[in-house]
């Protein structure tokens, strides 16, 4: 399980506590249930359960749905709860696993005990965290990018992945495309948006009197501001098929919202529960903690504010050093390292990060560098994959100035962490430094070409 899993409190998932995939158990048979992403359920009759490997399991799922050989490498077989979320490798046997599960939980959640005992995990066949995104842009097998467009709607939807209000509109004018048809002048489109705007946006820009969808109760049936935003950005989703047509196959869309998400640094990680500390405020100096969800994915590191939607910070592995500590009778902690500054000097910064799953994330980080150090060869094209530049299968991917606008939801916001900043000889903690001479950690990413390069150091890290 080293470096493959990972777990977050999905919205959504509470509901779905009572799942099983195991529906009954015989001598030699079993019928197990796997979940889709858009919660369609696959049953499979299998044979010796208890010896199967997830490897088969895969492959049972993918002869049911008839998907091309590419969804090898695109998908993976996950163990989800509401308390944890397990990629499983393919040697994995997800039943023993099953029968493990409240070990898992007792020793990588902080989930009270009668949680543990009343939860039980499901199978789902969800994107793969190691498939590059580079590849994705290949596929051309409409089931396949279904798939993936069902599970980054749902976590753009569950707020898993912040949006900028641009975007959500941008993202939830495509769902309207793919549900409502194409948009058509004249008919009351509006009435179809208002009546399922929890389909189409996140959950709290719907919500009366918030952000965007604030005036969408007034009088009469006049759109309100947001929900025009919407309508507008419904009206320029491109309607020019593969084939030139005027009306594009669902394939097109499904990619169109898939090269959106793509520009979101977090798409396609994995998420991981954790706490940071607040800044000191007030007269008392009081701190306290706040939830994040640590995303990691093949760039690098995000640390999220579950509260806000918003990103904390983001690092690329070239940009930090990393380690995590299990001090005795204290909790786990995830170390990241990067360069800042403190009053105009520079300076490295430390952020603790509390979690029990920090082992795992420490995992994950580095199988991920090991994974963005082995150039992948350019190999024959699959019969499910095309050259991503054909322009008729797609818009155009285009530059994202968005992510760098003033005050967007995927732009670090250091200044609401509580960071530590230390001297040059990485031996005392002190304010401030002059000059980084050395890091605290050996662990980071060497590629010669990153932004974050250190001395070896000397002594490690022993205090929290």
């Amino acid at each position: 399980m080293d470096g493959t899993e990972g777990s977050t409190g999905q919205p959504g998932l509470a509901e779905r506590s009572h799942r099983s995939s195991v529906s009954s158990v015989g001598a030699r048979a079993a019928d197990v249930l796997v979940y889709l992403a858009d919660d369609t359920v696959v049953p499979l009759a299998v044979e010796n359960l208890p010896s199967l490997s997830a490897h088969e399991l895969h492959r049972a799922v993918r002869e049911v749905l008839q998907l091309p050989d590419i969804a090898l490498d695109v998908f993976a077989l996950w163990l989800v709860s509401p308390l944890l979320e397990v990629q499983l490798k393919p040697k994995h046997q997800p039943y023993k696993l099953g029968r493990q599960w409240p070990e898992l939980l007792l020793r990588f959640t902080s989930a009270p005990d009668d949680d543990v005992a009343m939860d039980e995990p499901f199978l789902q066949f969800r994107r793969n965290v190691f498939f590059p995104k580079r590849r994705e842009l290949q596929i051309r097998d409409e089931e396949v990018l279904r798939l993936l467009y069902e599970e980054a709607k749902g976590n753009v939807l569950a707020a898993r992945y912040p949006c900028d209000v641009e975007d959500c509109e941008a993202l939830g004018a495509l769902v309207c495309r793919v549900q409502l048809g194409p948009y058509q002048p004249g008919q009351p489109a509006a009435c179809a948006l208002r009546e399922k705007l929890d389909s189409f946006l996140p959950a709290h820009l719907c919500k009366r009197g918030q952000g965007l969808f604030a005036a969408l109760r007034g009088r009469g049936t006049r759109a309100g501001p947001g929900e025009q935003g919407l309508l507008n950005a419904y009206r320029q989703v491109q309607e020019v098929g593969s084939d030139g047509g005027c009306e594009a196959a669902l394939g097109t869309h499904y990619r169109a919202y898939l090269f959106k998400c793509h520009e979101l640094p977090f798409y396609g990680c994995a998420f991981f529960h954790g706490e940071v500390d607040k800044p000191a405020q007030g007269f008392l100096h009081r701190g306290g903690r706040k939830p994040v969800s640590v995303a990691i994915s093949l760039e690098g590191v995000h640390v999220i504010d579950n509260r806000e939607k918003h990103v904390l910070l983001g690092l690329r592995f070239q940009e930090l050093s990393w380690d995590h500590t299990s001090p005795e009778e204290e909790e786990p902690i995830l170390w990241l390292e990067f360069d800042g500054d403190s009053e105009g000097t520079p300076v490295n910064k430390l952020l603790k990060i509390y979690s029990k799953q920090a082992e795992l994330m420490s995992s994950l980080i580095e199988y991920c560098i090991e994974l963005s150090q082995v150039a992948e060869p350019a190999g024959p094209q699959d019969s499910a994959t095309g050259p991503s530049s054909d322009p008729s299968s797609s818009p155009a991917p285009v530059q994202r100035p968005k992510l760098r606008r003033q005050g967007s939801v995927v732009s670090s916001r250091i200044q609401h962490l509580s960071t530590i900043d230390y001297v040059e000889d990485g031996k005392g903690i002190r304010r401030v430094k002059p000059k980084r001479t050395t890091s605290f950690f050996s662990r980071q990413l060497s590629l010669g070409q990153g932004s974050y390069t250190v001395v070896q150091p000397s002594d490690s890290l022993e205090q929290g």
